[in-house]
């Protein structure tokens, strides 16, 4: 083994041997292993690359053409910008070189190459037709073949040479290790989880990989590529009915970081699989003795087929050779390795999960990882629940599945009939067979393991979803509910904006939920506990607040980017304590109200069953909405007691999330406009090509690829903030003083600051003979409108919050008592300055440029228990403007971060803390303030650990002032007087009985028969359609 030493953040890592390649150069080079040869030259077997400008005729029409292939058809000043200065500014650029130019003609040099030069990739598209049998239902006639057409795939040993060849490989990471963590708190130390590569899935696949004999006369260095696999369909257009079912491969070889990123080119498009033709159904209509039910069964069996046969010939010979054999190949650092492929997780979304997992979509047996029936569901995080997940893995039926397919095929049973049902037995499974338990179970793969958690999909999209609009019910089924959920919608309104994106204005009809994407229920989530405080009756109130605030801290938990052990079992215990607090809603609150369906819910219901009256004999039903209940017996809400276990086993969630795959979407909908429409993934899968060979031969040169990046911010990475030094907008000093009663403070800040004394306590009074020794010339200041503040987040990266006195003004600092309640000041930004001081205290005048927040405070509201203990959000009011201290001047290095405070809209408006009226501490046109403000500790997950002790990137002293005024000192104690403490235990005092008659139905999922082809993405993908500019495989 090799242990690097720990680093300045208390980081260290553990490798099972040395490592013989390390992209990030933190092993130093005299400790890599050197026991691979290297390759010589002749020894590449990847396609020589030309330079540019292959494969067009000059530098100016390759410049032009890269330019037309980064973007989409929507022009924006982005891309106008990139046009003059990548195209037309370049040194290479040659007028003349345009005459006589033909889009059309070079594209054609781009698809086809005529000059002789055309550089076949072995990992370029291929197309082929697949094969089905439909079972005929008479045990004399074969089964009728049924062939679809079009299905379009790269071979995926291929795309692995490819990758490996990419310039992109440099960051690959080859070995495995441990990530270890020594607190400098209290010198203990603790296992990390963050990368694929650093989890034990890749560790325990590495010690098997070593375990195999090696193959004859090899004695290459064995490596795994990591692939994780995700697929789901989607809709091109906004309107009409293009879409397309896209596989993505990405490797866990390198950082998530990267790889989260559209831009980055480490997405690859191995394939789109076809859907059913519709004519299908006049094949499945003209067989004998079939019923209308039975061809809805068979057409879902056709697809369940065709999805699996997709699968058979991605995962061919030549992949199953490498799975076993490996590949030899040349690595970045010119080493020959032999690379293992190795698939660790799949990612889709639950439908996609169940035609993987070849189960029941809402069967009994609905997950796709064990065999707990839907009815223990409700009994989320009792320990029985624990323990049957672990006990009850799924494992696969292969005798049961092969002897109902013979019921099926060669007895003419149908596919949904008694006998299949009885062979298959419990457990939900379909009579098909799994191509990933054929081909790969043999070699290590679980098929079931693979289906990792989905936060996007089942979370906030799920089971919040879920949550919120049941909330919504609620307010309706209260006296004068229509005029509580204006009351919601008018609150949802007042909530600030936060950050670059991070909180986004809310519509005025929030509670409508008409075309919300994932992030939008995540802004919800994370502004939901004061907009709904309040508005239910006292004692059912508080179960809702308890009930957000648990909620909105496991989905914080559950996202965080690095875990250690300390967090996971945080993020333990708030999945037992959530799990109870919903309980507890199902029991009381819920059980309280006659809760109906939404007008949404009502009306989409109807327009359902006057479909299907359409073609069928359908009974009308009543014009008044159904009643609903509150579901916990569903797939989703059980997920939510996997992620500890997966966290563990595959890394953080946020690196296998759907939502990464829903981000390259954006590259499809992008080429789509592009193509002329007819047979669609061979158009889409021509211009992934194109982009494709401009990149590498883009790279082949040295010559970045013609795709902007994200602007990089031009400080310093270690200056903690920034405001710009123009003088467009001067104050005068006696007009700002005079409007605040000639407060002395600017001179008293001054003061503090040039003679470098303890501003955090302003204990020191100083004299009129030292106020005029402060000289600010003309006596004038300097305003601006924003300040950047730089802080490094808890898992160790640089970011910024701008700070705007109009939009953005408030911000957080450390707190300067001795011994503090809270361990953070707040304060209201009402103006960015700097100034030119001088000095003049008797000896030579000292200049200094100074820059100052001119700020008005607030304090903590008093007698408020607040934090993970009480399950309550702080809350903090402004200082009342009798007091010296209500406004003042702050050193912009003190700022912590920019804060988020949301109005506690039940506490009201009001003038206790400044007189009513006109003021420059009040947003134009106000004339009163908010009483009390909540702190929204939720609003991003850097905010969220600062308010724990469990941030490594945080500095020492800060996560010690938290530990200390949070009580954090055991983070899995149980504090007797917390306010929203269960009368109920995490134990199995309810049993298990009865579980049989909680049948009811579910509010987000979706049968088989309702969901034909998996491709509704309707709000579900967290992306911008506005924004298709730059995009990349």
């Amino acid at each position: 083994m090799l242990q690097t030493p720990f680093n300045t953040f208390g980081l260290s890592r553990l490798y099972p041997r040395r490592p013989s390649f390390e992209p990030d150069g933190f092993v130093p080079s005299s400790l890599l292993g050197r026991t691979c040869p290297t390759a010589a030259e002749d020894t590449d077997s990847s396609p020589r690359i030309f330079a540019p400008p292959y494969p067009f005729p000059n530098m100016t029409i390759y410049r032009l053409m890269s330019w037309m292939n980064s973007g989409t058809t929507r022009l924006s000043e982005t891309k106008v910008a990139e046009l003059v200065k990548d195209v037309m500014l370049a040194e290479d650029f040659d007028r003349e070189h345009l005459e006589g130019f033909s889009v059309k003609q070079s594209l054609r040099e781009l698809d086809k190459d005529e000059r002789g030069k055309k550089i076949t990739f072995p990992d370029d598209w291929i197309e082929t037709s697949v094969t089905i049998n439909i079972p005929t239902k008479l045990k004399e006639d074969a089964p009728r073949p049924y062939t679809i057409p079009g299905f379009h795939y790269r071979p995926l040993v291929e795309v692995i040479r490819a990758a490996f060849a990419d310039a992109q490989a440099r960051a690959f990471h080859l070995l495995p290790f441990k990530r270890l963590w020594k607190d400098p708190l209290d010198g203990h130390q603790e296992r990390m989880y963050d990368e694929l590569y650093t989890s034990d899935a890749w560790l325990e696949a590495q010690d098997d990989l070593q375990k195999l004999p090696k193959d004859p006369g090899c004695s290459l260095e064995r490596v795994i590529a990591g692939l994780m696999l995700f697929s789901d369909a989607t809709h091109l257009a906004s309107f009409g009915t293009a879409k397309a079912w896209p596989v993505y491969a990405y490797f866990g070889n390198l950082t998530k970081y990267l790889r989260s990123s559209p831009t980055s080119g480490s997405c690859h498009l191995v394939g789109f699989l076809p859907s059913l033709p519709d004519h299908i159904k006049d094949i499945i209509c003209s067989l004998p003795r079939v019923s209308k039910t039975g061809m809805a069964s068979l057409r879902t069996h056709c697809r369940r087929e065709l999805f699996h046969a997709c699968w058979e010939i991605l995962l061919d010979t030549e992949f199953l050779y490498a799975y076993r054999h490996g590949i030899v190949t040349k690595c970045a650092d010119g080493v020959m390795r032999r690379v293992y492929p190795r698939i660790f997780t799949y990612s889709a979304d639950y439908p996609e999960k169940a035609l993987i997992a070849t189960i029941k979509d809402m069967g009994s047996c609905p997950c796709p990882r064990c065999l707990m029936p839907k009815g223990l569901f409700s009994y989320l995080g009792l320990a029985k629940d624990m323990k049957s997940r672990i006990t009850n893995l799924r494992v696969y039926v292969t005798a049961k599945v092969v002897k109902a397919r013979e019921f099926i095929y060669a007895l003419g049973n149908t596919v949904d009939g008694a006998k299949v049902e009885d062979t298959l037995g419990e457990g939900s499974w379909v009579p098909i067979l799994n191509q990933f338990v054929a081909k790969l179970s043999a070699l290590g793969l679980d098929p079931f393991r693979m289906l990792v958690v989905d936060l996007m999909h089942e979370c906030e999209l799920g089971t919040w979803k879920v949550l919120f609009t049941h909330l919504i019910r609620l307010l309706y089924a209260l006296p004068e509910g229509i005029r509580l959920v204006a009351t919601l919608d008018e609150r949802f309104c007042q909530v600030p904006t936060y950050g670059g994106g991070a909180i986004r204005k809310f519509a005025n009809n929030t509670s409508e939920m008409k075309k919300l994407a994932a992030r939008d229920f995540e802004d919800i989530l994370q502004c939901a506990i004061p907009v709904f405080e309040g508005l239910f009756p006292p004692d059912h109130d508080a179960t809702v607040q308890s009930l957000l605030y648990r909620f909105a801290e496991w989905h914080a938990l559950a996202k965080l980017r690095l875990h250690s052990e300390s967090t996971l079992t945080f993020l333990q215990e708030t999945f037992n304590k959530l799990s109870q607090k919903l309980r507890k809603f199902r029991t009381d609150t819920c059980a309280a109200f006659d809760t109906r369906e939404l007008p949404k819910e009502k009306a989409a219901r109807q327009r359902r069953v006057a479909q299907r009256s359409e073609s069928h004999d359908v009974s009308p039903e009543s014009a008044g909405p159904r009643v609903k209940k509150f579901n916990l017996n569903t797939y989703k809400f059980h997920a939510m007691g996997d992620y500890v276990g997966s966290i563990r086993f595959f890394g953080t969630t946020d690196s296998f999330t759907t939502q990464i795959g829903e981000l390259a979407h954006r590259a499809l909908k992008a080429f789509y406009p592009l193509t002329n429409k007819l047979d669609t993934p061979a158009q889409l899968s021509k211009h992934e090509r194109r982009r494709r060979v401009l990149r590498r031969v883009a790279e082949a040169s040295g010559i970045s690829p013609s795709i902007s990046q994200s602007p990089v911010d031009p400080s310093s990475p270690g200056k903690h903030h920034h405001i710009a030094c123009c003088r467009n907008n001067p104050v005068a000093l006696f007009t700002l003083l005079r409007e605040h009663d000639d407060d002395p403070a600017l001179k008293d800040h001054v003061l503090y600051r040039l003679r470098k004394l303890d501003i955090s306590f302003c204990d020191h009074t100083f004299t009129d003979e030292e106020h005029n020794s402060v000289i600010i010339p003309n006596d004038t200041i300097y305003s601006v409108h924003t300040m950047q503040v730089h802080y490094t987040t808890y898992d160790m990266r640089r970011e910024y919050d701008t700070i705007n006195p109009g939009t953005h003004p408030d911000v957080m600092v450390l707190s300067g008592e001795t011994t503090p309640m809270h361990p953070y000041w707040y304060a209201r930004v009402l103006g960015i300055f700097h100034m030119e001081t001088w000095l003049n205290d008797g000896g030579k005048p000292v200049k200094q440029q100074l820059e100052v927040l001119w700020v008005r405070w607030l304090a903590p509201v008093r007698n408020h228990k607040s934090g993970t203990k009480h399950a309550r959000l702080p809350k903090v009011a402004f200082v009342d403007e009798s007091d010296p201290d209500a406004f003042g001047f702050l050193d912009p290095g003190q700022v912590i971060r920019g804060a988020h405070l949301i109005p506690a809209f039940a506490s009201g408006r009001g003038v206790s803390s400044l007189r009513h009226g006109r003021s420059l501490a009040r947003p134009e046109g106000e004339l009163d303030d908010w009483e009390v403000f909540c702190v929204s500790t939720f609003v991003d997950r850097d905010m969220f650990m600062r308010y724990t002790h469990l941030g490594v990137g945080h500095p020492a002293m800060l996560r010690n002032m938290v530990k200390d005024c949070l009580g954090f000192e055991s983070q899995g104690a149980t504090n007797s007087n917390e306010a929203d403490r269960d009368h109920e235990s995490n134990s199995d005092e309810e049993g298990y009985a009865g579980y049989g008659d909680t049948e009811e139905e579910s509010d987000e999922e979706i049968s088989d028969d309702e969901m034909e082809d998996g491709d509704s993405d309707d709000g579900e993908g967290d992306v911008d359609d506005d924004d298709n500019d730059d995009l990349s495989f």
